[in-house]
């Protein structure tokens, strides 16, 4: 593996989204992520289309970079295999509630008395001081808890989730970037830490960032929400043949803007003169701008947007995503073949780095299909091992089982 994370070993009982998405970034800038998955497997296994029973097309998506093993964390001698990991660990990372890490022995404090140089990161649903801890959450639940649900209402009439794994993938980033930091501070201080990144939290940052907007002042200047995105003119615009996307935002795009649609007398309008009326009477400016789009063609419009420096595009499907040229320029969807499950696509790490290169060093891993080497890789003698196999306390090679249908997030 390269990348700028080259040479850091991280272990992962991450399942779901939120972890793994975590850990397959680390991966993806060169990590060594050792992927501990437990007898039934991490769920994706079987969540979306497959090949193989338990190679499942949501855990393709979040899964590469990785090396899995399976350990059976009830019987004290993956215990012990598992504790071997940590010793020789930089990261060591986890999605479950804290309360169960604690009753199998990994608690932050445990774990960074073994090894005062990991960086132990807490994926959580809640921060730990808070009267939420320790319940457990998903994503549609963290959806509605932080807003994200009650603003489509503005939009639609009635409060629906966005049609993403929002919560967990916009998470999961935030723990990248908090394990990396955590991993620079060690560089500089030789101690490792816990981190805790918690997902309700770090959506109503997210949130928040706009929305708090007139109550960022005290007392408030007006109420929460950015009137800009709860417009309900806020959308693509049709015209004659389909629908743009078309976004005049500074004071000379929107004079160039009303001068071509042959109402130049909007720039002396007080609705519209300048950003702060304009903010003021948001609807009403997207309002006539969206009706006045109606008498030209898509194309014709994407000519003369470029023409006045007005960022636009076409509203694209997710077929159109899929063959979208630029993209295809960038190389963002990559084919591979994959050991057994054939020829498949990814989605790269877009990111550039001019020195140390990110990308796919591992192909997505069968279930436990590294376990014999990681083991060993730990310390364990061969008849240890084959003890583990024969007890179930570990398991080589992959799982035989049918498909079944995975969680809704």
């Amino acid at each position: 593996m390269s990348g700028p994370l080259a040479g850091v070993r991280v272990v992962d009982l991450t399942s779901v989204v939120f972890g793994p998405l975590a850990t397959q970034i680390l991966g993806d800038l060169g990590a060594d992520v050792i992927k501990i998955e437990g007898p039934e497997g991490d769920t994706t296994r079987y969540t979306g289309p497959a090949r193989s029973p338990d190679m499942a097309a949501l855990f393709m998506g979040l899964n590469r970079n990785k090396r899995s093993v399976v350990l059976d964390l009830k019987q004290q001698a993956a215990k012990e295999a598992l504790w071997k990991l940590v010793d020789g660990a930089d990261v060591f990372i986890h999605s479950m509630r804290p309360d169960k890490i604690a009753a199998l022995g990994f608690s932050p404090e445990n774990v960074l008395a073994r090894n005062p140089r990991i960086v132990f990161g807490g994926l959580h649903g809640y921060l730990s001081e808070g009267r939420y801890a320790g319940r457990p959450a998903y994503d549609d639940v963290i959806q509605g808890q932080s807003g994200v649900a009650s603003l489509m209402s503005g939009v639609i009439g009635e409060p629906r989730y966005v049609p993403l794994i929002i919560a967990d993938k916009t998470c999961a980033l935030a723990a990248a970037n908090a394990i990396t930091a955590a991993l620079f501070a060690r560089e500089r201080t030789g101690r490792g830490q816990f981190v805790e990144v918690p997902m309700l939290e770090t959506m109503v940052f997210f949130v928040f960032v706009e929305h708090l907007y007139g109550r960022t002042f005290d007392p408030p200047e007006a109420p929460l929400g950015y009137t800009r995105l709860l417009a309900p003119w806020r959308k693509p615009y049709r015209t004659s043949d389909g629908y743009i996307c078309m976004l005049a935002y500074t004071d000379p795009q929107w004079k160039k803007f009303w001068h071509e649609i042959g109402r130049p007398e909007l720039n002396d309008d007080p609705r519209f003169c300048n950003l702060a009326a304009r903010s003021r009477n948001i609807d009403d400016v997207y309002k006539l701008a969206g009706e006045s789009l109606h008498g030209r063609t898509t194309e014709e419009w994407l000519l003369a947007l470029e023409k006045l420096d007005i960022p636009s595009a076409r509203i694209a499907t997710l077929d159109e995503v899929f063959d979208d040229p630029h993209l295809a320029d960038v190389g963002l969807f990559q084919k591979a073949q994959h050991p057994t499950e054939g020829a498949i696509v990814m989605t790269q790490l877009p990111l550039r780095f001019s020195d140390t290169k990110v990308g796919i060093g591992r192909m997505q891993p069968k279930f436990g299909q590294h376990s014999r080497d990681i083991l060993h890789e730990a310390g364990l003698t061969e008849s240890e091992m084959t003890a583990m196999f024969a007890t179930g306390a570990a398991r080589d090679g992959t799982i035989v089982k049918s498909i079944k249908n995975g969680p809704t997030t």
